[in-house]
């Protein structure tokens, strides 16, 4: 039997991950009860939802009568907020055992059919779940890309004992706001955006450690050049275009694929010491300065032109 529709979610922990997810929750039209311990908490949420509305709208992604004033509520603890939750989307800090506390109070407070899922990058649900004594195994995995109102990957897996139901049910949630949720099949330490991203950040660090390139040379390397092919499709699929008329089968062992190999054994490896941080952020602030940008306007910008992309990608057939 198919689990009813989920209408009631609670958000806990409402930091800048906690305050987009809550953002989302309401455009789609469910009743929130988010929770945080922090002074102004409260009022910091409304804000940020408030300020993160229109971009909602913007994506038609706000659905008839939703509205953050009559289905937002503040709750003054954790277990008030998941009381009568049917999906909780935990956001607290990135420490296990702060994730173990609050998971086993989570999962004391909960209703039993009610899925906990966590944003967490790095830590497991294998390792968060042993702390639930009642039901272990509706902990999910729901991490989400920064800022989670627009970006739509959430990466979903399970732990050793969570249920195939439960991750489905994740799966179908997610699918249900308009995320593109994947499936992590195996656990592994940073799922498997950050993975990818911390491969290139090494790279771009050692690029920048080696005198290749500047820091604002490496930037432009990727948003002028593969970025704009990777925000359309992904590695594979951009490699296989890459193959010619044959594909990506016609690649391996030739000359070309070849040297991509040579090229993996020399990548650098790189340890961020004091001397190589104020280098990159030397070299940062110096973008920036030579952009005529700071960090805010930036932002600005940048979800600005999130916005046009997404309605393009929206637009274009699959």
């Amino acid at each position: 039997m198919d689990a009813p529709a989920i209408q009631r979610a609670a958000v806990v922990a409402t930091g800048v991950i906690g305050a987009s997810w809550t953002t989302v929750f309401l455009a789609r039209g469910l009743d929130v009860t988010a929770a945080d311990p922090a002074p102004g908490a409260e009022e910091a949420l409304r804000r940020a939802v408030e300020a993160q509305w229109p971009a909602m709208d913007a994506m038609g992604g706000v659905a008839p009568g939703a509205s953050p004033d009559r289905h937002l509520r503040f709750a003054a603890s954790p277990e008030e907020a998941v009381a009568d939750a049917q999906f909780v989307q935990e956001n607290g800090p990135e420490r296990l055992d702060l994730k173990r506390e609050l998971f086993r109070r989570l999962d004391g407070a909960a209703p039993a059919n009610a899925i906990l899922a966590t944003s967490s990058s790095t830590i497991t649900v294998s390792e968060i779940q042993g702390a639930c004594a009642r039901h272990p195994e509706r902990v999910v995995l729901g991490h989400p890309f920064n800022p989670p109102h627009l970006i739509p990957l959430v990466e979903v897996a399970g732990g050793r004992a969570t249920t195939a139901e439960a991750v489905e049910r994740a799966l179908g949630f997610y699918r249900a706001l308009g995320k593109h949720p994947i499936h992590l099949r195996r656990e592994v330490r940073g799922h498997v955006a950050n993975r990818l991203q911390a491969a290139l950040w090494q790279e771009a660090f050692h690029l920048v450690a080696t005198g290749v390139a500047s820091v604002a040379d490496v930037d432009a390397a990727i948003s002028h050049g593969p970025g704009l092919r990777w925000a359309l499709l992904g590695p594979f699929l951009n490699l296989h275009l890459s193959g010619g008329q044959g594909g990506i089968g016609e690649l391996f062992g030739k000359p070309l694929w070849q040297a991509t190999e040579a090229m993996w054994r020399d990548l650098g490896t790189v340890s961020v010491d004091a001397e190589l941080g104020r280098e990159v952020a030397d070299g940062v602030a110096e973008e920036l300065l030579a952009r005529g940008d700071d960090r805010e306007r930036v932002v600005r910008q940048r979800d600005q032109a999130l916005l046009a992309l997404l309605r393009l990608k929206a637009e274009a057939p699959r």
